[in-house]
């Protein structure tokens, strides 16, 4: 597995995600992941991607994506907040809203909702998927 280090996110040094190498498709047989529009990205080993802090900021495919551990549940949001340019991952997450750092405004992670001003346009979910303790993630379109 390559592993490429990207930028320090909460303190620590965070691996860049890479494509899951196989996945079986609707409709055919195997084929690479890579060639896939709607692929899977591995993130890590689930115990590893999260410490003391249930708040993960990494870059897919050059989007940027939170991720946040609730209750047991991993949720994926773009990790831009859709009133300013501020990083959701560097928030406060109070049960399951995330804490925009930059003018408080709150965002549901399960939906992507935001929930108080200044945040009036929804956050895009991703899917998230747990496979042998490793933590994958789909963008959505």
């Amino acid at each position: 597995m390559k592993v490429i280090p990207i930028a320090s996110v909460c303190g620590r040094t965070v691996r860049a995600p890479e494509r899951a190498p196989e996945a079986t498709f609707a409709g055919g047989g195997a084929a690479s992941v890579a060639d896939a529009a709607d692929a899977w990205h591995l993130i890590g080993e689930v115990g590893q991607c999260f410490d003391s802090n249930d708040c993960l900021g990494v870059t897919i495919d050059a989007v940027k994506v939170g991720l946040f551990r609730v209750d047991g549940e991993i949720h994926a949001l773009d990790d831009v907040c859709t009133h300013g340019n501020a990083l959701l991952s560097d928030g406060f997450l109070d049960g399951h809203e995330i804490e925009c750092p930059l003018h408080a405004g709150l965002v549901d992670v399960r939906t992507g909702k935001g929930t108080t001003a200044p945040i009036v346009r929804d956050t895009r979910r991703h899917e998230v998927r747990i496979d042998g303790g490793n933590l994958y993630v789909r963008l959505s379109r």
